[in-house]
């Protein structure tokens, strides 16, 4: 069985956008020193290899694409990471050296379209599996694809159950059906929204999954990506781009660590995962608070493959 009670971390950091080299080696050292405070699980942001590219817009307006953009795709498709590949052994590697389990926010390579994805890796080292964005949000959708119904795990661990669902996924009503139904304890929300409606959004998910919440979002300056980074946000290294938020929320909604705005951070929190069971006594959102004779979900998970050799 799960161990009782466990420390888990949320990093808000920035990666060195673009520099999936420099990235890894930060990871490295921030998973380190989540480990030093004890962490058996440590999560990082959304798109945190090697960047969210905020502000970017590619040079595409409703009918027109630019030489400007296409270059700007190149050099973002050429930071994203091929996995299984050297650098999921990479980051395998920080999660061995650590000894924790880590759950870490990439951009995937596949062919020539690029994922929003999340890898989860064991203490030692083992690559646990994945979570392909499904959806998207906004502008994303130019530059990422959206992942199917087969990468949506929830992986049994020595500290719960563990899964990962995407920012704005977090709106998706059906998802969290589909990751309740799984049976999610430690429910992982890496993301890019730093509103002040974000707290409350995590809130609500844990009360209503009755499981433990972990957000991770980027804390990032004009600084933290390359002189030739052209938005509206200028060129002033001090400007900030995201401004964090990240949290860890108990199964009864109440806020355990964070939110936090003021710069890069590693927010930690106690899980006792015996409030899992105390908070479901008068609600499971799949058990006895359910209606399967008037609502029902269906999932598919199969891979949805756009060309099959038979």
């Amino acid at each position: 069985m799960p161990s009782s009670s466990s420390r888990v971390a949320v990093v808000q950091a920035a990666p060195v956008a673009f520099d999936v080299a420099r990235t890894l080696q930060k990871a490295r050292d921030l998973t380190s020193d989540a480990a030093r405070l004890g962490a058996r699980l440590t999560l990082f942001p959304e798109a945190f290899v090697s960047a969210y590219p905020r502000g970017l817009d590619f040079g595409a307006t409703v009918g027109s694409r630019t030489p400007e953009g296409r270059e700007q795709f190149r050099i973002y498709w050429e930071s994203a990471i091929d996995v299984p590949g050297p650098d999921v052994d990479a980051l395998a590697g920080i999660a061995r050296g650590a000894g924790t389990y880590l759950v870490m926010g990439v951009v995937e390579r596949g062919g020539g379209t690029l994922y929003c994805t999340v890898l989860f890796f064991g203490p030692d080292g083992a690559c646990l599996g994945k979570h392909r964005k499904v959806m998207p949000t906004g502008s994303e959708r130019l530059v990422w694809g959206c992942g199917d119904g087969s990468t949506l795990p929830v992986i049994d661990t020595g500290i719960g159950r563990i899964g990962a669902v995407i920012c704005w996924e977090n709106y998706m009503p059906l998802l969290r059906a589909a990751m309740y139904a799984k049976g999610v304890e430690i429910y992982c929300a890496p993301t890019a929204d730093d509103r002040e409606t974000w707290l409350p959004t995590m809130q609500h998910v844990a009360i209503e999954g009755r499981c433990f919440v972990l957000s991770a979002n980027q804390f990032a300056r004009r600084r933290d990506y390359p002189a030739g980074y052209h938005t509206a946000f200028g060129d002033d290294p001090d400007t900030v781009l995201s401004r964090g938020g990240s949290c860890i929320i108990g199964p009864l909604g109440q806020v355990l660590a964070g939110p936090d705005f003021a710069g890069e951070a590693i927010l930690t929190a106690d899980l006792d995962r015996d409030d899992l069971a105390r908070a479901r006594l008068d609600f499971d959102p799949v058990g006895h608070y359910a209606r399967p004779d008037v609502f029902r979900l269906i999932v598919d998970e199969t891979s949805r493959a756009p060309v099959e050799f038979r």
